[in-house]
């Protein structure tokens, strides 16, 4: 009892001082005041009485800003300190009240949230995590005190939440805040000193990653997103985004499971011209040595010529169930049958090639499958526009020819009269050269 007295006396005594010197309008001696009050109620381990001084002092009458500040940045190191999470959560509920709405500790407040919401989450709490999250986000871009990576990292930790919550869509929209562009900016620069009236940017804290780190938890966290989805182009172009980082590239341990990643999702992938690219690029990839099976797949790929699926199967079995243990963990549920689907359409794309017109029996032969099947890979193809073809089911016909309306057939008429009179305007240009040159000669 004799120790809380002693502490009531003191905190009443500086109570007064720092009435005088607020009403002084003395910043220095102010600021001074508030946070001897709080180091002293963080001396005696009076957690409650400390809750309850820095609600007090916020709320006088004319408290200075600077004040409230130093209050607040104070008490924010005092934290980690507490005794249990109940103290813990207490204390960054008092701070967050006395710092909401205030514009000169937003960054606190952010702080602060980002901590209770890491509490919440490891109560098991996600969804209650997210909400928190979510009051901040929204304004956390606008912030121009706050540092570049900083502000990353509470957009990052807001779409984990969401991913953790199976939020799919709110993380998506958040995800958009962040532009890749921004990892590329270049570091080494020196920061130019800001001009007088400009906002001065606060370094980021020490827990905070640096710009490559986060980065690649950008990447990992979107690689989460578009497995929901089985994106596998788009898991892909992240993977080689991770790749292109200059700590995984030096490191062949980081990047050959990226590399493999790389190249099972660029052949799970649909075909299109993205893709396409993104095939021809990966192969001229001198890393890609390393791994000469993947090389091997991907020629397959490029290659036009009919895959036998079962050969292909048994080759690269092993590999595939290898990556279950590797960097990202196993390609998804349904990875081995998608392989297959793309081998198939392949197959097709490598026939229309090489046939103008083929009978189905005859296609169903060389895609090892039943008329039936060839049938609707065929026909699902030409949905998704991946193809151009017309089947006459009574005949069993496929045509690979695209159909040409009147103006298309009426244009290549008239380019073939072109050609043809090209070719006879050339002819009796040299039958009358050959005639003057003999004429001349029998002359002479």
């Amino acid at each position: 009892m004799e120790v809380a007295g002693d502490l009531e006396a003191k905190i009443e005594s500086l109570l007064n001082v720092e009435k005088k010197m607020r009403l002084d309008n003395d910043v220095a001696g102010t600021k001074k005041a508030v946070t001897d009050i709080l180091q002293l109620c963080y001396e005696a381990k009076a957690w409650k009485t400390l809750n309850d001084q820095i609600v007090l002092l916020s709320k006088r009458r004319g408290q200075l800003k600077q004040a409230v500040t130093a209050m607040v940045q104070q008490a924010m190191q005092y934290i980690d300190e507490t005794p249990d999470v109940e103290s813990k959560v207490e204390l960054i509920k008092a701070l967050n009240s006395v710092s909401a709405g205030k514009i000169y500790v937003e960054i606190e407040r952010a702080r602060l949230i980002k901590k209770l919401a890491k509490i919440k989450e490891e109560q098991g709490q996600i969804a209650e995590a997210a909400d928190l999250m979510q009051e901040i986000a929204v304004c956390v871009e606008t912030f121009g005190a706050m540092a570049k990576t900083e502000k990353i990292a509470f957009i990052l930790e807001q779409v984990r939440l969401c991913l953790d919550r199976q939020d799919f869509v709110r993380a998506q929209i958040l995800s958009r805040k962040i532009s890749p562009r921004v990892f590329d900016a270049d570091t080494s620069k020196e920061k130019k000193k800001p001009k007088e009236g400009d906002n001065v940017v606060e370094e980021a804290p020490a827990d905070i990653p640096s710009l490559m780190e986060l980065k690649r938890i950008y990447y990992e966290l979107m690689i989460r997103f578009y497995s929901h989805s089985n994106d596998y182009l788009e898991i892909c172009r992240c993977y080689k985004s991770i790749y292109e980082i200059p700590s995984v590239k030096e490191d062949p341990t980081q990047w050959i499971p990226v590399l493999r990643k790389i190249c099972w999702y660029l052949v799970l992938s649909p075909h299109d011209p993205m893709q396409s690219s993104l095939l021809n690029s990966t192969l001229e990839d001198k890393n890609l040595s390393e791994i000469s099976h993947f090389r091997l797949l991907l020629k397959q790929l490029v290659t036009m010529e009919v895959i036998q699926w079962t050969a292909l199967w048994n080759t690269f079995n092993k590999e595939f169930d290898n990556e279950k243990n590797m960097l990202g963990g196993s390609l998804g549920d349904k990875a081995a049958e998608d392989l297959r689907q793309r081998v198939i359409e392949h197959n097709i794309l490598v026939v229309s090639k090489y046939y103008s017109r083929i009978t189905l029996k005859r296609l169903a032969q060389l895609l090892c499958l039943s008329v039936q099947e060839a049938e609707k890979h065929l026909s699902d193809m030409v949905v998704s526009k991946a193809l151009v073809a017309k089947i006459d089911r009574p005949m069993g016909i496929v045509c690979f020819q695209a159909a040409k309306d009147s103006n298309d057939i009426l244009n290549s008429w008239s380019l073939n009269l072109e050609k043809l009179l090209d070719l006879v305007e050339k002819s009796c240009h040299q039958i009358h050269k050959e005639t003057m040159v003999h004429k001349v000669a029998l002359k002479v």
